[in-house]
């Protein structure tokens, strides 16, 4: 009667140990899932912060295009409905840019910054700074803080 007491406390045990180690195993493949589940979330936000950068890269050199002659217009035009027609469709431009995330990089009197600036010319300037840009050759922008574009610029170099 003993040994078969014995025998049924083994076997309680045994089955104690199996269950803990299947519930501990079970809330491991739990925890692992839910990680995975969470990881896929972000995986896909990451996914649809960026899922425009295309359409976006594209568009920014007809921006650019679009600055360059609306700064081209003579001053004497400046008050014409058509150039004040054109500065609403650039606020327009520049709204949608901002909401879709697109920053443009600041670059004048600014102190040259080799991750976001490229210098494709230096100048000496008593007015400027070593190392101040100068002027701004082409935009640089960034993309939810993420660089997509450097600026190409021109940056003072004085010699001593």
């Amino acid at each position: 009667m003993k040994e078969k007491k014995d025998k049924k406390d083994t076997l309680i045990e045994k089955l104690k140990q199996e269950a803990g180690e299947n519930l501990a195993g079970w809330q491991r493949a739990k925890a692992d899932y839910e990680n995975l589940t969470k990881e896929n979330a972000r995986d896909r936000l990451e996914y649809i912060k960026y899922a425009n950068a295309n359409l976006i890269m594209e568009l920014l050199p007809i921006y650019d295009n679009f600055k360059l002659a609306f700064n081209a217009v003579p001053e004497a035009d400046k008050t014409s409905s058509w150039v004040i027609g054109l500065q609403h469709i650039m606020k327009q431009m520049q709204d949608f840019l901002q909401s879709n995330g697109i920053e443009e990089i600041q670059t004048y009197c600014q102190n040259f910054d080799p991750e976001l600036h490229e210098a494709v010319e230096s100048v000496a300037d008593a007015n400027f700074d070593n190392g101040q840009i100068i002027k701004t050759i082409k935009s640089g922008y960034k993309l939810h803080h993420k660089i997509i574009q450097v600026a190409k610029v021109v940056v003072c170099e004085n010699k001593k």
